[in-house]
């Protein structure tokens, strides 16, 4: 707490009628300065102090009084001339004038009031605090005046405050006068030193506050609370910082107290540019492994670095290929290759490929750094593998083997044969192609074979169908995506058109599979989504409770990434088969996505008595409650730069005939660099293959405040739905938060809707973004905007940041959905606290407190600078309150948002 010193102690002299009275305060007796003239006006009585002196380089003090004050009511008839203040006056000088008093010399302080005054004989003491400066004399003397009250002078305490001395960030700074904001010197302790004078602030309340330049402990010393202590023999420390003394490295000599390097020992020794941590090369690598990646002869290799490093940083591996038999080894030759390379690794991984079917290799890692060159052994890890043909070839070619006019029979070849011990089986996907049908219909029929040949019966004449093949892996992992696209029209005159496309001419789909066309769902979740070893996922702490379980914060060792931060979704214990299907068909959906403003599905785990979808982690959570309670601290510009960001990953999901159906600012995350992701999809279906695109649903849960009026009637779903949706979503963005139709009913809601009620403007919202919601609300879905239309529209704005400076007419009635001039029960407000509540500003209730604004009727008079100095400093704040006031004297503003 600040320092606080007596300048002097303060004996008082009076002049006039002021008065030594004996006075009991909560029992206890004090002398009192009293004076109660009151039966006559124009009083002018005076109490002085004695010389005061002022310490050298103060030029402010504080003056706390304590005091009663009678009220002038208890008088009767004697009060006319009754005060209830009285006045604080100063006068500077040199030296002590004695008892020679005039009045002149005094310039007034302050006018002293009561918070309280003394009605009956229990004393209601007060005490106030003035601040009295600029002082420039030797000293001061502090004058009373009354001019009609009848008040006692408990005491007066005179004082000024100081940052003690400190020592801070290792330098020492003095005692300071708390004068005002001032920069203070100071000096590194011993053993310490810095580049420049340390320097440190002392606030006007006796802080000590943003120290600069911060000192060092000397090499050979580490820093051990406020001092630089000598390292301890055995430890070092080789330069001027605030590192901790280390032990000395292996192969070294014990050192002596406060030493700066550890000597080798003999045999041992390292060169000029080494650190002087550096004594010893490096151990062996450790945990040497593969893994088989996709593709033709690829595999990756890990490894662990070693135990010892030597303290060294310049750390690299190299690798090493050979083929062995019981006899000799050979190397494995030019034809393979490694990336990044063989040697001068940094990292400890390398991918190998152009490797050959069913051949073992044989390969050698090796851990080097500077001193390697001079020591004799060569520490190394070998590894002995093959090619784990678990991943499944590519098909490249389709072939017609026979056909009638409503059957057909096919057959593909594999890029390679697998091992003997592995049976890769195929997924084979078809559909009708219907040419009258704008894009891709995404309903297609699935069949998972065991041989690499099909017959398929119960085929339309006349009719063209669309034929994909993928191998799967043992546990149903879907081979490369570079597949063939096979179309063949089935007509009685047995004609048949077949298209093949190789893989480099062929053009991925952008196309959205439904999980649930699948009869077994492990086989969707295999093709579409990565399976996590669980021993790689560690969690954290509890982010938040999803439908299914616990949702964690935690963290996923990556290899060449270290641990990444992600999001893990549990499945609670006690599951049903269909609870724990439909909990990891989000993830067979989203793994299905890939965009930057669509949150990316790390991989799940099923092999685990605990099953697990893991995301990345988005920071900041969701978009509704990240941007409430920043109102005003978030430009126009970067809502419209999040809203952009929001509409390109819808745009992705439409271009993949995919509806989300449950759009709104909760389900979407915000990560730490402010980047909007679309996540949630719970509540999202597939189009179906109609003449609309629509989907309707079988009975599930309807967002009303999200949703558009045509879904809601006839329970159907398209991408313009989606764009109604999205522009709910921008009215939350630009109120911050707010919750769409405030507390209206969802019946409400759908009737005002029907009405042609749409939400008004939030506050301070450009109206260029106000009419883009308007538009995305037209009652006619197919005069809605794309989301095309709309990412194309908001680059325009953020291109032009002047189109966002026009702002939407507000009105405050119906924007901040205001209770007007009562509480619930039809009353006015019953409190300050009830009514900032009701407008979601209780957090000012202790500054209102403070500013002694207690009533109503006292919030109805206050101006706009009145809020200011009140402590309201964000503007969307200030804008909010002044509303809700303006509100508060509308007589008809009390009418509902239908009135309005």
């Amino acid at each position: 707490s600040p320092h606080k010193a007596h300048l002097a102690a303060v004996n008082v002299s009076w002049c006039s009628t002021w008065e030594i009275v004996q006075t009991v305060v909560n029992g206890t007796l004090f002398y009192t300065y009293s004076v109660c003239s009151i039966e006559t006006t124009e009083q002018d009585n005076w109490l002085r102090t004695t010389f005061i002196q002022r310490r050298p380089g103060t030029s402010r003090v504080s003056v706390e009084l304590s005091f009663v004050v009678r009220d002038c009511n208890t008088f009767g008839g004697a009060s006319v001339a009754c005060k209830e203040t009285f006045n604080l006056f100063i006068s500077e000088a040199d030296a002590d004038v004695g008892t020679n008093f005039r009045k002149g010399q005094f310039r007034k302080v302050a006018t002293i009031a009561p918070d309280e005054v003394t009605q009956g004989r229990v004393l209601k003491v007060n005490t106030e605090t003035k601040t009295v400066g600029p002082l420039s004399k030797k000293g001061f003397y502090l004058g009373f005046q009354d001019v009609g009250a009848c008040v006692a002078l408990l005491s007066v305490r005179v004082y000024y405050k100081t940052c003690p001395s400190t020592v801070q960030s290792l330098a020492v700074f003095p005692e300071t006068v708390a004068d005002a904001l001032r920069e203070v010197e100071g000096a590194c302790i011993e053993n310490a030193v810095s580049q420049a004078t340390p320097r440190i602030y002392c606030t006007a309340e006796g802080k000590w506050v943003v120290p600069m330049v911060q000192c060092q402990c000397l090499a050979g010393y580490e820093a051990t609370g406020d001092s630089c202590q000598a390292c301890k023999p055995g430890y070092f420390k080789p330069s001027v910082s605030n590192d901790l003394c280390q032990v000395c490295p292996d192969n070294t000599k014990p050192s002596a107290s406060g030493a700066s390097e550890c000597l080798c020992e003999e045999g041992f020794f390292r060169a000029p540019s080494d650190p002087p941590t550096s004594a010893s090369p490096p151990s062996a690598p450790r945990d040497l492994t593969s893994m088989t990646l996709p593709g033709e002869g690829k595999l990756q290799l890990f490894w662990s670095p070693p135990l010892v490093t030597g303290g060294r940083s310049d750390l690299m591996y190299s690798v090493v290929c050979k083929l062995c038999d019981e006899a000799s080894c050979i190397p494995c030759g030019e034809k393979i290759r490694f990336e990044p390379g063989p040697t001068n690794l940094q990292d400890p991984t390398v991918v190998v490929s152009d490797l050959d079917s069913h051949l073992n290799y044989t390969f050698t890692v090796e851990a080097q750094s500077g001193v390697s060159q001079f020591s004799a052994e060569r520490p190394t890890a070998t590894i002995t593998t093959a090619l784990d043909y678990t991943d499944p070839p590519k098909v490249t070619e389709i072939h017609l083997a026979d056909r009638s006019p409503t059957s057909l029979s096919l057959s593909w070849t594999p890029t390679r044969r697998p091992p003997a011990h592995i049976n890769h089986r195929y997924e084979l996907m078809y559909r009708r192609k219907d040419d009258s049908t704008e894009g891709d219909v995404t309903t297609y029929k699935v069949l998972i074979l065991d041989k690499s040949f099909v017959q398929i019966d119960g085929l339309l004449p006349a009719t063209t169908y669309t034929f994909r093949v993928h191998a799967l892996g043992p546990e149903g992992n879907p081979g490369s995506y570079s597949l063939m696209h096979v179309c063949i029209s089935v007509i009685y005159t047995a004609y048949f058109l077949i298209m093949t496309f190789s893989p480099d001419q062929h053009k991925p789909l952008k196309m959205y599979i439904d999980p649930h066309t699948y009869e077994d769902p492990n086989i969707a979740i295999h093709k579409f989504v990565t399976e996590i070893d669980p021993s790689v996922i560690g969690k954290q702490k509890v982010i938040g409770v999803g439908e299914f379980g616990e949702v964690f914060r935690g963290v996923m060792k990556i290899p060449g990434r270290g641990e990444v931060p992600v999001a893990i979704k549990t499945l609670k214990p006690g599951y049903s088969e269909k609870q724990r299907q439909d909990f990891l068909s989000e993830a067979t959906i989203m793994g299905q996505f890939s965009h930057p403003n669509i949150i990316h599905l790390e991989g799940v785990i099923t092999k685990f008595k605990h099953a697990m979808i893991v995301t990345e982690y988005m920071e900041n959570g969701a978009l509704d409650t990240h941007l409430k309670g920043r109102d005003g601290e978030i430009p126009p510009y970067q809502l419209v730069g999040m809203l952009r960001g929001i509409a390109a990953g819808m745009k992705y999901l439409s271009d993949m005939n995919y509806v989300h159906r449950d759009l709104a600012a909760r389900n979407v995350l915000v990560n730490g660099n402010l980047e909007c992701k679309v996540s949630d999809f719970g509540l999202s279906r597939v189009l179906e293959d109609d003449a609309e695109g629509t989907y309707t649903t079988r009975g599930g849960k309807i967002p009303i405040r999200w949703t558009a009026p045509e879904a809601i009637a006839y329970r159907k779903f398209t991408s313009a739905s989606d764009v109604w949706s999205f522009g709910i979503v921008m009215w939350e963005v630009m109120a911050f938060g707010e919750r769409p139709y405030w507390d209206m009913s969802n019946h409400e809601v759908m009737k005002a809707i029907n009405e042609n009620f749409r939400l008004p403007a939030p506050m301070d919202c450009p109206s260029t973004i106000y009419q883009l919601m308007l538009q995305c609300w037209l009652h006619e879905r197919l005069k809605r905007p794309r989301f095309l239309d709309i990412v194309n529209f908001l680059d325009k704005l953020l291109k032009s940041p002047e189109s966002l400076k026009t702002i939407a007419d507000f009105d405050p009635r119906v924007s901040i959905r205001l209770p007007s001039t009562s509480g619930g029960d039809g009353t006015m407000f019953r409190s300050v606290a009830e009514w900032l509540e009701s407008i979601k500003m209780s957090q000012y209730k202790e500054s209102f407190a403070r500013a002694g604004i207690t009533t109503m009727e006292q919030v109805l008079a206050l101006r706009h600078e009145d809020i200011r100095n009140i402590g309201v400093r964000l503007p969307g704040h200030m804008k909010r309150i002044a509303y809700s006031i303006l509100g508060l004297k509308d007589e008809t503003s009390s009418l509902s948002v239908f009135a309005v």
